[in-house]
């Protein structure tokens, strides 16, 4: 094959690639169908996202990519516990955005334990700068009828910024 060919060849599927949006489209179709919030450049943009580019709203979509899966990795538990003085469930809990813009999280935690009925806290509007970190203070009144220590674990149900 005559060097000519290989280069013919090669640009033809730099070419398909191209134009097809296959860069971090996380497995799309070519019917528009993606499942991610990614949109692809060249070519028709068959997105499901109203017109807009590269961003989504209302809720985490399949895929991995969504804001809210990113949101659950800026949080960081540091402690859950029982405080037997105002009979509350807390999580304190950091939030890290290392991003390029300032986000507002929230946050909704569930706490588990033992044999207890799982309870749950959310807190919204948590203010992180660019580059910032935040500690914030998740609670929620305990209903239980003992002292509250079997709720020793608890994990972020849901997370999201915006």
């Amino acid at each position: 094959m005559k060097i000519r060919h290989v280069r013919a060849i090669a640009v033809f599927g730099i070419a398909v690639v191209a134009l097809t949006g296959a860069r971090g489209s996380h497995g799309g179709s070519c019917g528009g169908s993606s499942s991610g919030s990614s949109s692809s450049s060249g070519g028709s943009n068959h997105s499901d996202n109203d017109g807009t580019s590269g961003s989504s709203s209302g809720g985490s979509v399949p895929g991995g990519s969504s804001s809210a899966n990113k949101a659950e990795r800026d949080v960081t538990i540091n402690e859950c516990t029982y405080d037997s003085a105002t009979k509350n469930l807390v999580a304190r809990v950091t939030v890290n955005n290392d991003g390029v813009l300032d986000y507002d999280y929230s946050i909704t935690m569930k706490f588990t334990g033992g044999t207890a009925t799982p309870a749950s806290a959310t807190k919204t509007g948590i203010a992180v700068a660019a580059g910032a970190t935040e500690k914030a203070e998740l609670t929620t009144p305990y209903t239980g009828s003992g002292d509250g220590s079997e709720y020793t674990k608890c994990e972020v149900s849901r997370a999201s910024r915006s």
